[in-house]
């Protein structure tokens, strides 16, 4: 596994490299939006990543609501938090791009609007689970995070479906990407994806140690109870 994930590392750190060249120097300036265009090949493939973190906890909530197993639990922990970084880079360079193109920083547009109100269930999902500490706390914020993947459709479809003033997409239903654009998208969007998977293991790692230290502790502790329970036992029969 350590092999795995040094090798993800590489490819990773190799891969944002040569993204970056892509997206500031090899492709062309926008005609009509200029340089601020470029912000594209960070904005799209961090929603796309936030996206497929969120998927993957939605994927880890129904499988421990299934079967109860901790490691899907921490496996949802772990792609929540990350998912929450990617999809606050989208609100962060949305408005960025927005303020010189649109003359704004933000509308409430359909898409922008569903996309913070998205950030905003996992917030909640993420304070749930720092504040609550019940045992039936994975088994509600497991609920609240299939009820937070329902939106993810909302915000990909929105522009499809509504009139909105965020841009209608790049690719598809008539849209298109200049050929030396659409290689430095897809490099990001790959360089993107293998990043949120490489931050994603590391959290999920430091999730499944935390939840074994604490295990140790408190076996440790149950241990000591028993311990002074049997050595206060002898003196006080001897009292008696």
């Amino acid at each position: 596994m350590k092999r795995a994930f040094s090798i993800l590392s590489f490819v990773t750190a190799v891969l944002l490299v040569y993204g970056l060249y892509q997206a500031l120097i090899a492709a062309p300036t926008e005609r009509t939006m200029g340089d601020v265009q470029r912000i594209f090949y960070y904005h799209v493939p961090s929603a796309w990543t936030a996206f497929c973190l969120f998927f993957t906890n939605l994927f880890a909530s129904i499988a421990y609501l299934i079967w109860k197993n901790a490691k899907a639990d921490a496996l949802a922990v772990a792609s929540a938090e990350v998912g929450i970084v990617f999809c606050t880079i989208v609100l962060i360079t949305g408005p960025i791009w927005a303020r010189p193109v649109w003359g704004i920083w933000w509308t409430w547009d359909i898409r922008l609007t569903t996309t913070l109100v998205l950030w905003l269930i996992y917030v909640a999902y993420l304070m749930l689970r720092r504040f609550s500490d019940t045992a039936q706390t994975p088994v509600l914020a497991a609920v609240l995070a299939i009820f937070g993947a329902l939106d993810v459709p909302l915000v990909y479809f929105s522009i499809w479906f509504f009139r909105t003033q965020h841009p209608q997409p790049v690719m598809g239903k008539g849209g298109s990407l200049a050929p030396a654009m659409l290689h430095a998208f897809l490099i990001n969007l790959l360089a993107f994806t293998c990043f949120g998977i490489m931050v994603c293991w590391s959290r999920y790692r430091l999730e499944m140690l935390r939840r074994e230290v604490e295990a140790a502790h408190a076996m440790e502790s149950l241990v000591g109870a028993e311990t002074s329970a049997k050595a206060s036992l002898p003196l006080s029969r001897s009292v008696r």
